[in-house]
């Protein structure tokens, strides 16, 4: 029998393998992984630093146990070259391997901006343990860091890195912080917390140019300013991991285009996680993986499930000023109301109807999630 072959190690490639080996233990699986496929939370690269977490201290378990444990082939440090659909291939760097269904959980690479400058080829970026390790051994001689990027990563690592000692600076050309999840008056709510641990902020300005010096690097900004820094860190964003399955010939938009089973335009295959646009959406947080997962578990053996995503407020995790918020749409219709203010904001937005269709919550107020969620209704 030909195994279903899942490709991505992370969240989402695990998160579904264990769902579908709690409804079914003998069909065969195997999993493909670009890197070691040892088991780790990918969220926690953002704020580990501060918290003493080595590389290998991150990995909850290492790639062998998770396959004795799952039951399934691991294949480590192997790379997919192509999708043959027709015949049901993929071409990898372990050979030629076949399979029944196909998932693609293959996640995001981080975007990168196109910088001018000889040293913009130094400009970091975390999105995996070897990435994390490269950031942490060049932190040892490190003592000032300018992040690009003010939103939710970006904030998470000003936080952390912030609070462990170094001089950081923020650098985003939107007004206020987490502009992409926050209306305004939250954003602004973090400017003075994350200030007092050592984070400047400089907003309305992006990095034009990195250049070399005798002693770090020299940020040229958009806006004609200067600022030195021992490390540069992108936290722009994430692209999803389409380019396989475009070669492939599936619909792909910002995502691989997958329906409420999470199958694409081939019957065959399947994607879910940072790589997948589920019905329009792409979700790259945690709830919405594992609730993708377990219904595509639910789907691979046989049942006809669809995904179905509850509200799933999210964490920002910037302990100086706690975040939580259940965001809406940009072309939402309604209003951001005030609900509470004090050390923190509580917000609601309301449609033409009055109902509360997301909320924002920070300082004091991020506590308050659970409760805030019940009280949504359908947008």
């Amino acid at each position: 029998m030909k195994p279903i072959i899942v490709l991505g190690s992370g969240l989402a490639g695990y998160t579904l393998v264990r769902e579908l080996r709690k409804l079914n233990r003998e069909i065969p699986i195997t999993l493909v992984s670009q890197d070691s496929g040892d088991y780790y939370s990918k969220p926690m690269l953002s704020n580990a630093f501060a918290q003493g977490k080595t590389p290998a201290g991150l990995v909850l378990t290492a790639a062998e146990a998770m396959a004795k444990q799952l039951n399934i082939t691991l294949l480590a440090n192997c790379r997919v070259n192509a999708i043959h659909r027709l015949s049901k291939q993929l071409d990898t760097s372990a050979g030629t391997l076949e399979y029944d269904r196909l998932v693609l959980a293959a996640g995001a690479d981080p975007i990168r901006i196109p910088l001018q400058g000889d040293a913009a080829d130094a400009v970091l970026s975390v999105n995996d343990l070897t990435d994390y390790a490269h950031f942490r051994d060049t932190l040892e001689t490190a003592t000032s860091i300018a992040i690009m990027g003010g939103g939710l990563i970006g904030c998470e690592f000003a936080n952390d890195l912030a609070a462990a000692g170094f001089k950081v600076t923020v650098i985003d050309p939107a007004p206020y912080p987490l502009a992409g999840l926050l209306p305004e008056q939250a954003g602004r709510q973090l400017l003075e917390p994350l200030s007092k641990i050592g984070v400047t902020w400089r907003f309305g300005t992006a990095v034009h140019s990195m250049d070399s010096s005798d002693t770090g690097y020299v940020l040229t900004l958009t806006d004609g300013t200067t600022l030195h820094a021992d490390l540069a860190l992108s936290a722009v964003g994430l692209r999803p991991r389409i380019q396989l399955a475009r070669d492939a010939g599936l619909d792909v938009n910002r995502g691989v285009k997958v329906d409420e089973q999470l199958r694409s335009s081939d019957e065959a295959i399947f994607a879910l996680g940072d790589c997948a646009e589920i019905t329009g959406r792409i979700l790259p947080y945690v709830l919405p993986i594992m609730q993708a997962g377990r219904a595509l578990a639910k789907v691979l053996n046989g049942e006809d499930a669809r995904v179905v995503f509850p509200y799933m407020p999210v964490v920002v995790k910037t302990p100086a000023h706690p975040v939580a918020v259940s965001p809406v749409a940009r072309d939402a219709t309604g209003s951001w109301q005030v609900l509470a203010s004090g050390q923190g904001i509580k917000m609601g937005f309301f449609n033409a109807q009055n109902e509360m269709t997301g909320f924002a919550m920070t300082g004091e107020f991020a506590a308050e999630r659970n409760e805030m969620t019940k009280l949504l209704v359908a947008a």
